[in-house]
């Protein structure tokens, strides 16, 4: 069975706890990095990771965007919202759909 894990600094991540996902709390790039890619080596189907980090980490969300799993979803972090991951998403269904209609 898949799993689902959550990456990215203390405070954007603990709260996940309560809903069952994994939380991965790292205080740098390069531990992000390091834990992105065990996750993926592992049985990891979704990994969400906070847009302040995904900023540093091009080109591996780069590596991962083609690939069935994981699927790495950016979210906003304790900072808020960079607009990242809206992007991300808008890009994905227009590729998906052939039109913007978000």
């Amino acid at each position: 069975m898949y799993k689902i894990a959550v990456l990215g600094d203390k405070d954007s991540v603990l709260g996940f706890k309560a809903l069952g996902l994994d939380t991965f709390p790292v205080e740098s790039v390069d531990e992000a990095k390091k834990t992105l890619h065990e996750l993926a080596r592992g049985n990891y189907a979704v990994v969400y990771l906070t847009e302040q980090l995904g900023v540093y980490m091009e080109a591996e969300l780069a590596r991962y965007k083609d690939e069935l799993t994981p699927a790495i979803i950016l979210i906003p972090g304790k900072e808020g919202s960079l607009g990242i991951g809206m992007a991300n998403v808008k890009r994905a269904v227009e590729r998906a759909v052939g039109a913007d209609i978000l």
